[in-house]
């Protein structure tokens, strides 16, 4: 597995000359004295030693790396989809900042599935990733308030049935039934995955204000997502003598 540090190396820009200064430069992977010869790894200061084992390391985009950074991705997606819909039913307040956490978490964990690969799909796999989870979050909110509505509906009949019993009203309930089946499990379904998907755009009806900024804050976590994912590649450079200051 490659090492994490190997592929997003941190230039050091206290030694941003090729000329080092022997006895006081390390390599910045392995942190060991550097006498000799160098390279830089995207800036960073490295011994040859390390400079042969990234080139050794250097991961490929290969098919199993990306389902395995999709993998991780979905795992993601679901994960933030559900701590958010779990703090909107819990609170009964909506935050769309919410949408950045689950932008950096479906990004870094799918960096974390393929091993520091990146590139365009799997940019365009993190934002859509994002956007799902985000939107389909609104599903188990609304679920959680429809039932809680149908509880107090069910509540209120039973109240007036049993104020009512004397007078002897018809029940109408089996018409009504049969007047309108149910939709199928699927169906239902269905609609409301598309419904879930729309729900940043569908809460513009009614609080358009409140409804655009929402819209903002979930394209700045795609955002998040998609730098994430965007591919790093390693440019290795050298070697470089490290010779010794001339005398003054």
């Amino acid at each position: 597995m490659t090492d994490p540090g190997f592929n997003n190396p941190t230039p050091q820009f206290g030694t941003a000359e090729y000329v080092g200064m022997p006895g006081s430069d390390h390599c910045q992977f392995c942190h060991q004295p550097i006498a000799g010869n160098y390279f830089r790894a995207n800036g960073a200061m490295t011994c040859p030693g390390c400079a042969e084992k990234m080139r050794g390391e250097l991961a490929k985009d290969t098919h199993a790396a990306y389902v395995r950074g999709l993998l991780f991705g979905v795992g993601a997606a679901i994960l933030g989809m559900v701590l958010y819909a779990t703090f909107a039913i819990v609170t009964g307040i909506v935050i769309g900042y919410a949408s950045l956490a689950v932008g950096w978490l479906v990004g870094k964990a799918m960096i974390k599935g393929s091993n520091g690969i990146g590139g365009r799909r799997y940019q365009i796999a993190a934002v859509l990733l994002t956007y799902a989870a985000v939107s389909t979050a609104a599903i188990p909110v609304w679920i959680h308030y429809a039932n809680e509505n149908k509880t107090s509906h069910h509540q209120k009949t039973a109240q007036s049935q049993g104020s009512s019993e004397s007078g002897g009203e018809p029940d109408s309930g089996q018409e009504d039934s049969a007047a309108n089946p149910h939709p199928t499990f699927v169906a239902a379904i269905g609609t409301l995955l598309l419904l879930g998907l729309a729900s940043p755009f569908l809460e513009l009806s009614g609080n358009f204000l409140g409804g655009m900024i929402g819209l903002v804050i979930l394209y700045v976590g795609m955002q998040f997502a998609w730098k994430f994912t965007a591919a790093r590649p390693l440019e290795i450079f050298g070697p470089f003598e490290n010779a010794p200051q001339a005398p003054r």
